[in-house]
């Protein structure tokens, strides 16, 4: 006698492709019942914790970059002013910033990572605190990230005796005040345990994303990286591409217009400031806001010098616009900015824009006619004349503009270069070291 196969085997080889009623019951409810059972919870990554320290004397750039780029890869960062009382802060090259917090109101606080911007005397001042050094020394025995950047490797962890043991790089004009139980380098980022150190302004940007990836792996840091724009090759030399060149003979101390609203994109904006000012140029920084202060599009708080309609009274040699979406939304509406810059093109007068601006504040009102011009890459298609959209900074006669976060030293030094000369230009890239 055949002997019948298992039940199992049977259903699963002889269905047809209409299964019997009591099979379809069956399928049905053991579907409810799977749609109906609790679900797994999508984890998401832990929220990381930073402490970016502020005094009067800090490098903004550093500073900026930093926080900006921490931000941007959903890091919470706590800006924390060391002078005491005070949450404003008057960083280097006149540049005015508000922190979140005064650093005492954070001592207790538990941090992923502290990273502590350069400049002088910025380094100095969290040398000599004492919350800030027992912070560090605290988050350090705890094995967690402790970073810095420019002068702050020497003046501040050297002296705290947080580099004792380890490799690490600093500012070329402070190497020798770094500690002997120490090997120093002079690598652009340098990583030793949990310990990260780099060199100046010029190496921030990069020393920024190896901190991202650093607290959330290289995946993440890539996708930030990506979106900045930055040099294909750091340390290299810089250029420009320059069509119907004209002088730009100005004098030596040009008035240079730099507008910030509510949305401007922090780094582009500290970049060009500083930059220029540390080529003796005079930048009037001025708000676009109802007061000094503005929230830029990383909620970085800047302080303007003046409000828009002080600085409408004078003349400027050179208007320069920063990106960042709602900045150059912001520029494009005010009309009296717009006449202005309008004014400045008719009159054969420079002027200029990075990122979102070229896009969104010139090309619509005109102020790209018969001009080459380049912008964010993600706004080209809103570019009349794409054809030098893929130089990184492009100079065409009164004109100039640039791509984004990671070209902006790059355009602010064609700027110093059209302006003062390349070797000007090339003396203040190696002071930043970035040649």
């Amino acid at each position: 006698m055949a002997t019948r196969p298992p039940v199992f085997s049977t259903l699963t080889t002889s269905f047809s492709p209409s299964p019997p009623p009591l099979l379809r019951r069956l399928q049905t409810l053991t579907r409810a019942l799977a749609s109906s059972a609790p679900q797994p919870m999508a984890s998401s990554p832990p929220l990381k914790k930073v402490l970016v320290p502020i005094a009067n004397g800090t490098e903004p750039m550093e500073a900026v970059i930093t926080i900006d780029v921490l931000r941007r890869a959903g890091a919470d960062v706590a800006v924390a002013s060391v002078e005491p009382g005070a949450a404003q802060v008057a960083a280097s090259w006149g540049v005015k910033l508000a922190a979140d917090a005064l650093l005492a109101d954070l001592a207790e606080a538990d941090f992923d990572l502290i990273s502590l911007p350069g400049g002088m005397p910025g380094a100095s001042t969290f040398r000599d605190c004492k919350i800030l050094e027992n912070m560090v020394k605290k988050h350090a025995e705890k094995g967690k990230l402790y970073t810095a950047i420019c002068a702050a490797p020497a003046v501040a962890l050297g002296a705290w005796g947080l580099l004792n043991g380890l490799k690490a790089t600093c500012h070329p004009s402070v190497m020798d005040k770094l500690p002997s139980e120490m090997q120093a380098v002079e690598s652009r980022v340098q990583i030793d345990g949990n310990c990260v150190t780099s060199r100046g302004p010029g190496t921030t940007m990069e020393y920024s994303v190896v901190l991202v990836e650093q607290l959330y792996g290289k995946e993440k840091a890539d996708e930030v990286a990506g979106p900045m724009v930055m040099r294909p090759q750091h340390g290299a030399e810089f250029s420009m591409k320059e069509l119907n060149s004209t002088s730009w003979n100005v004098g030596e101390n040009p008035q240079i217009l730099v507008p910030i609203a509510n949305g401007t994109e922090e780094m582009e904006a500290i970049m060009i400031i500083d930059i220029l000012r540390r080529a003796k140029a005079n930048v009037v920084v001025a708000s676009l806001e109802s007061t000094l202060e503005i929230v830029a599009s990383r909620n970085v708080k800047m302080v303007a010098d003046v409000q828009l309609d002080d600085a409408l009274k004078q003349q400027y040699d050179l208007i320069l616009l920063p990106g960042g979406l709602g900045g150059a939304q912001a520029y494009a509406k005010s009309d009296k900015l717009i006449g202005l810059i309008k004014k400045q093109a008719e009159a054969n007068k420079l002027y200029g824009a990075i990122c979102a601006s070229p896009a969104i504040v010139l090309e619509p009102h005109g102020l790209l006619k018969g001009k080459k011009a380049t912008s964010y890459p993600a706004m080209w298609s809103k570019l009349a004349d794409q054809s030098e959209c893929k130089n990184r900074v492009v100079v065409d006669g009164n004109l100039i503009t640039s791509q984004g976060p990671g070209t902006s030293m790059e355009f602010s030094l064609a700027i110093v270069e059209k302006l003062f000369g390349r070797e000007r230009a090339f003396e203040l890239a190696k002071a930043m070291v970035f040649v």
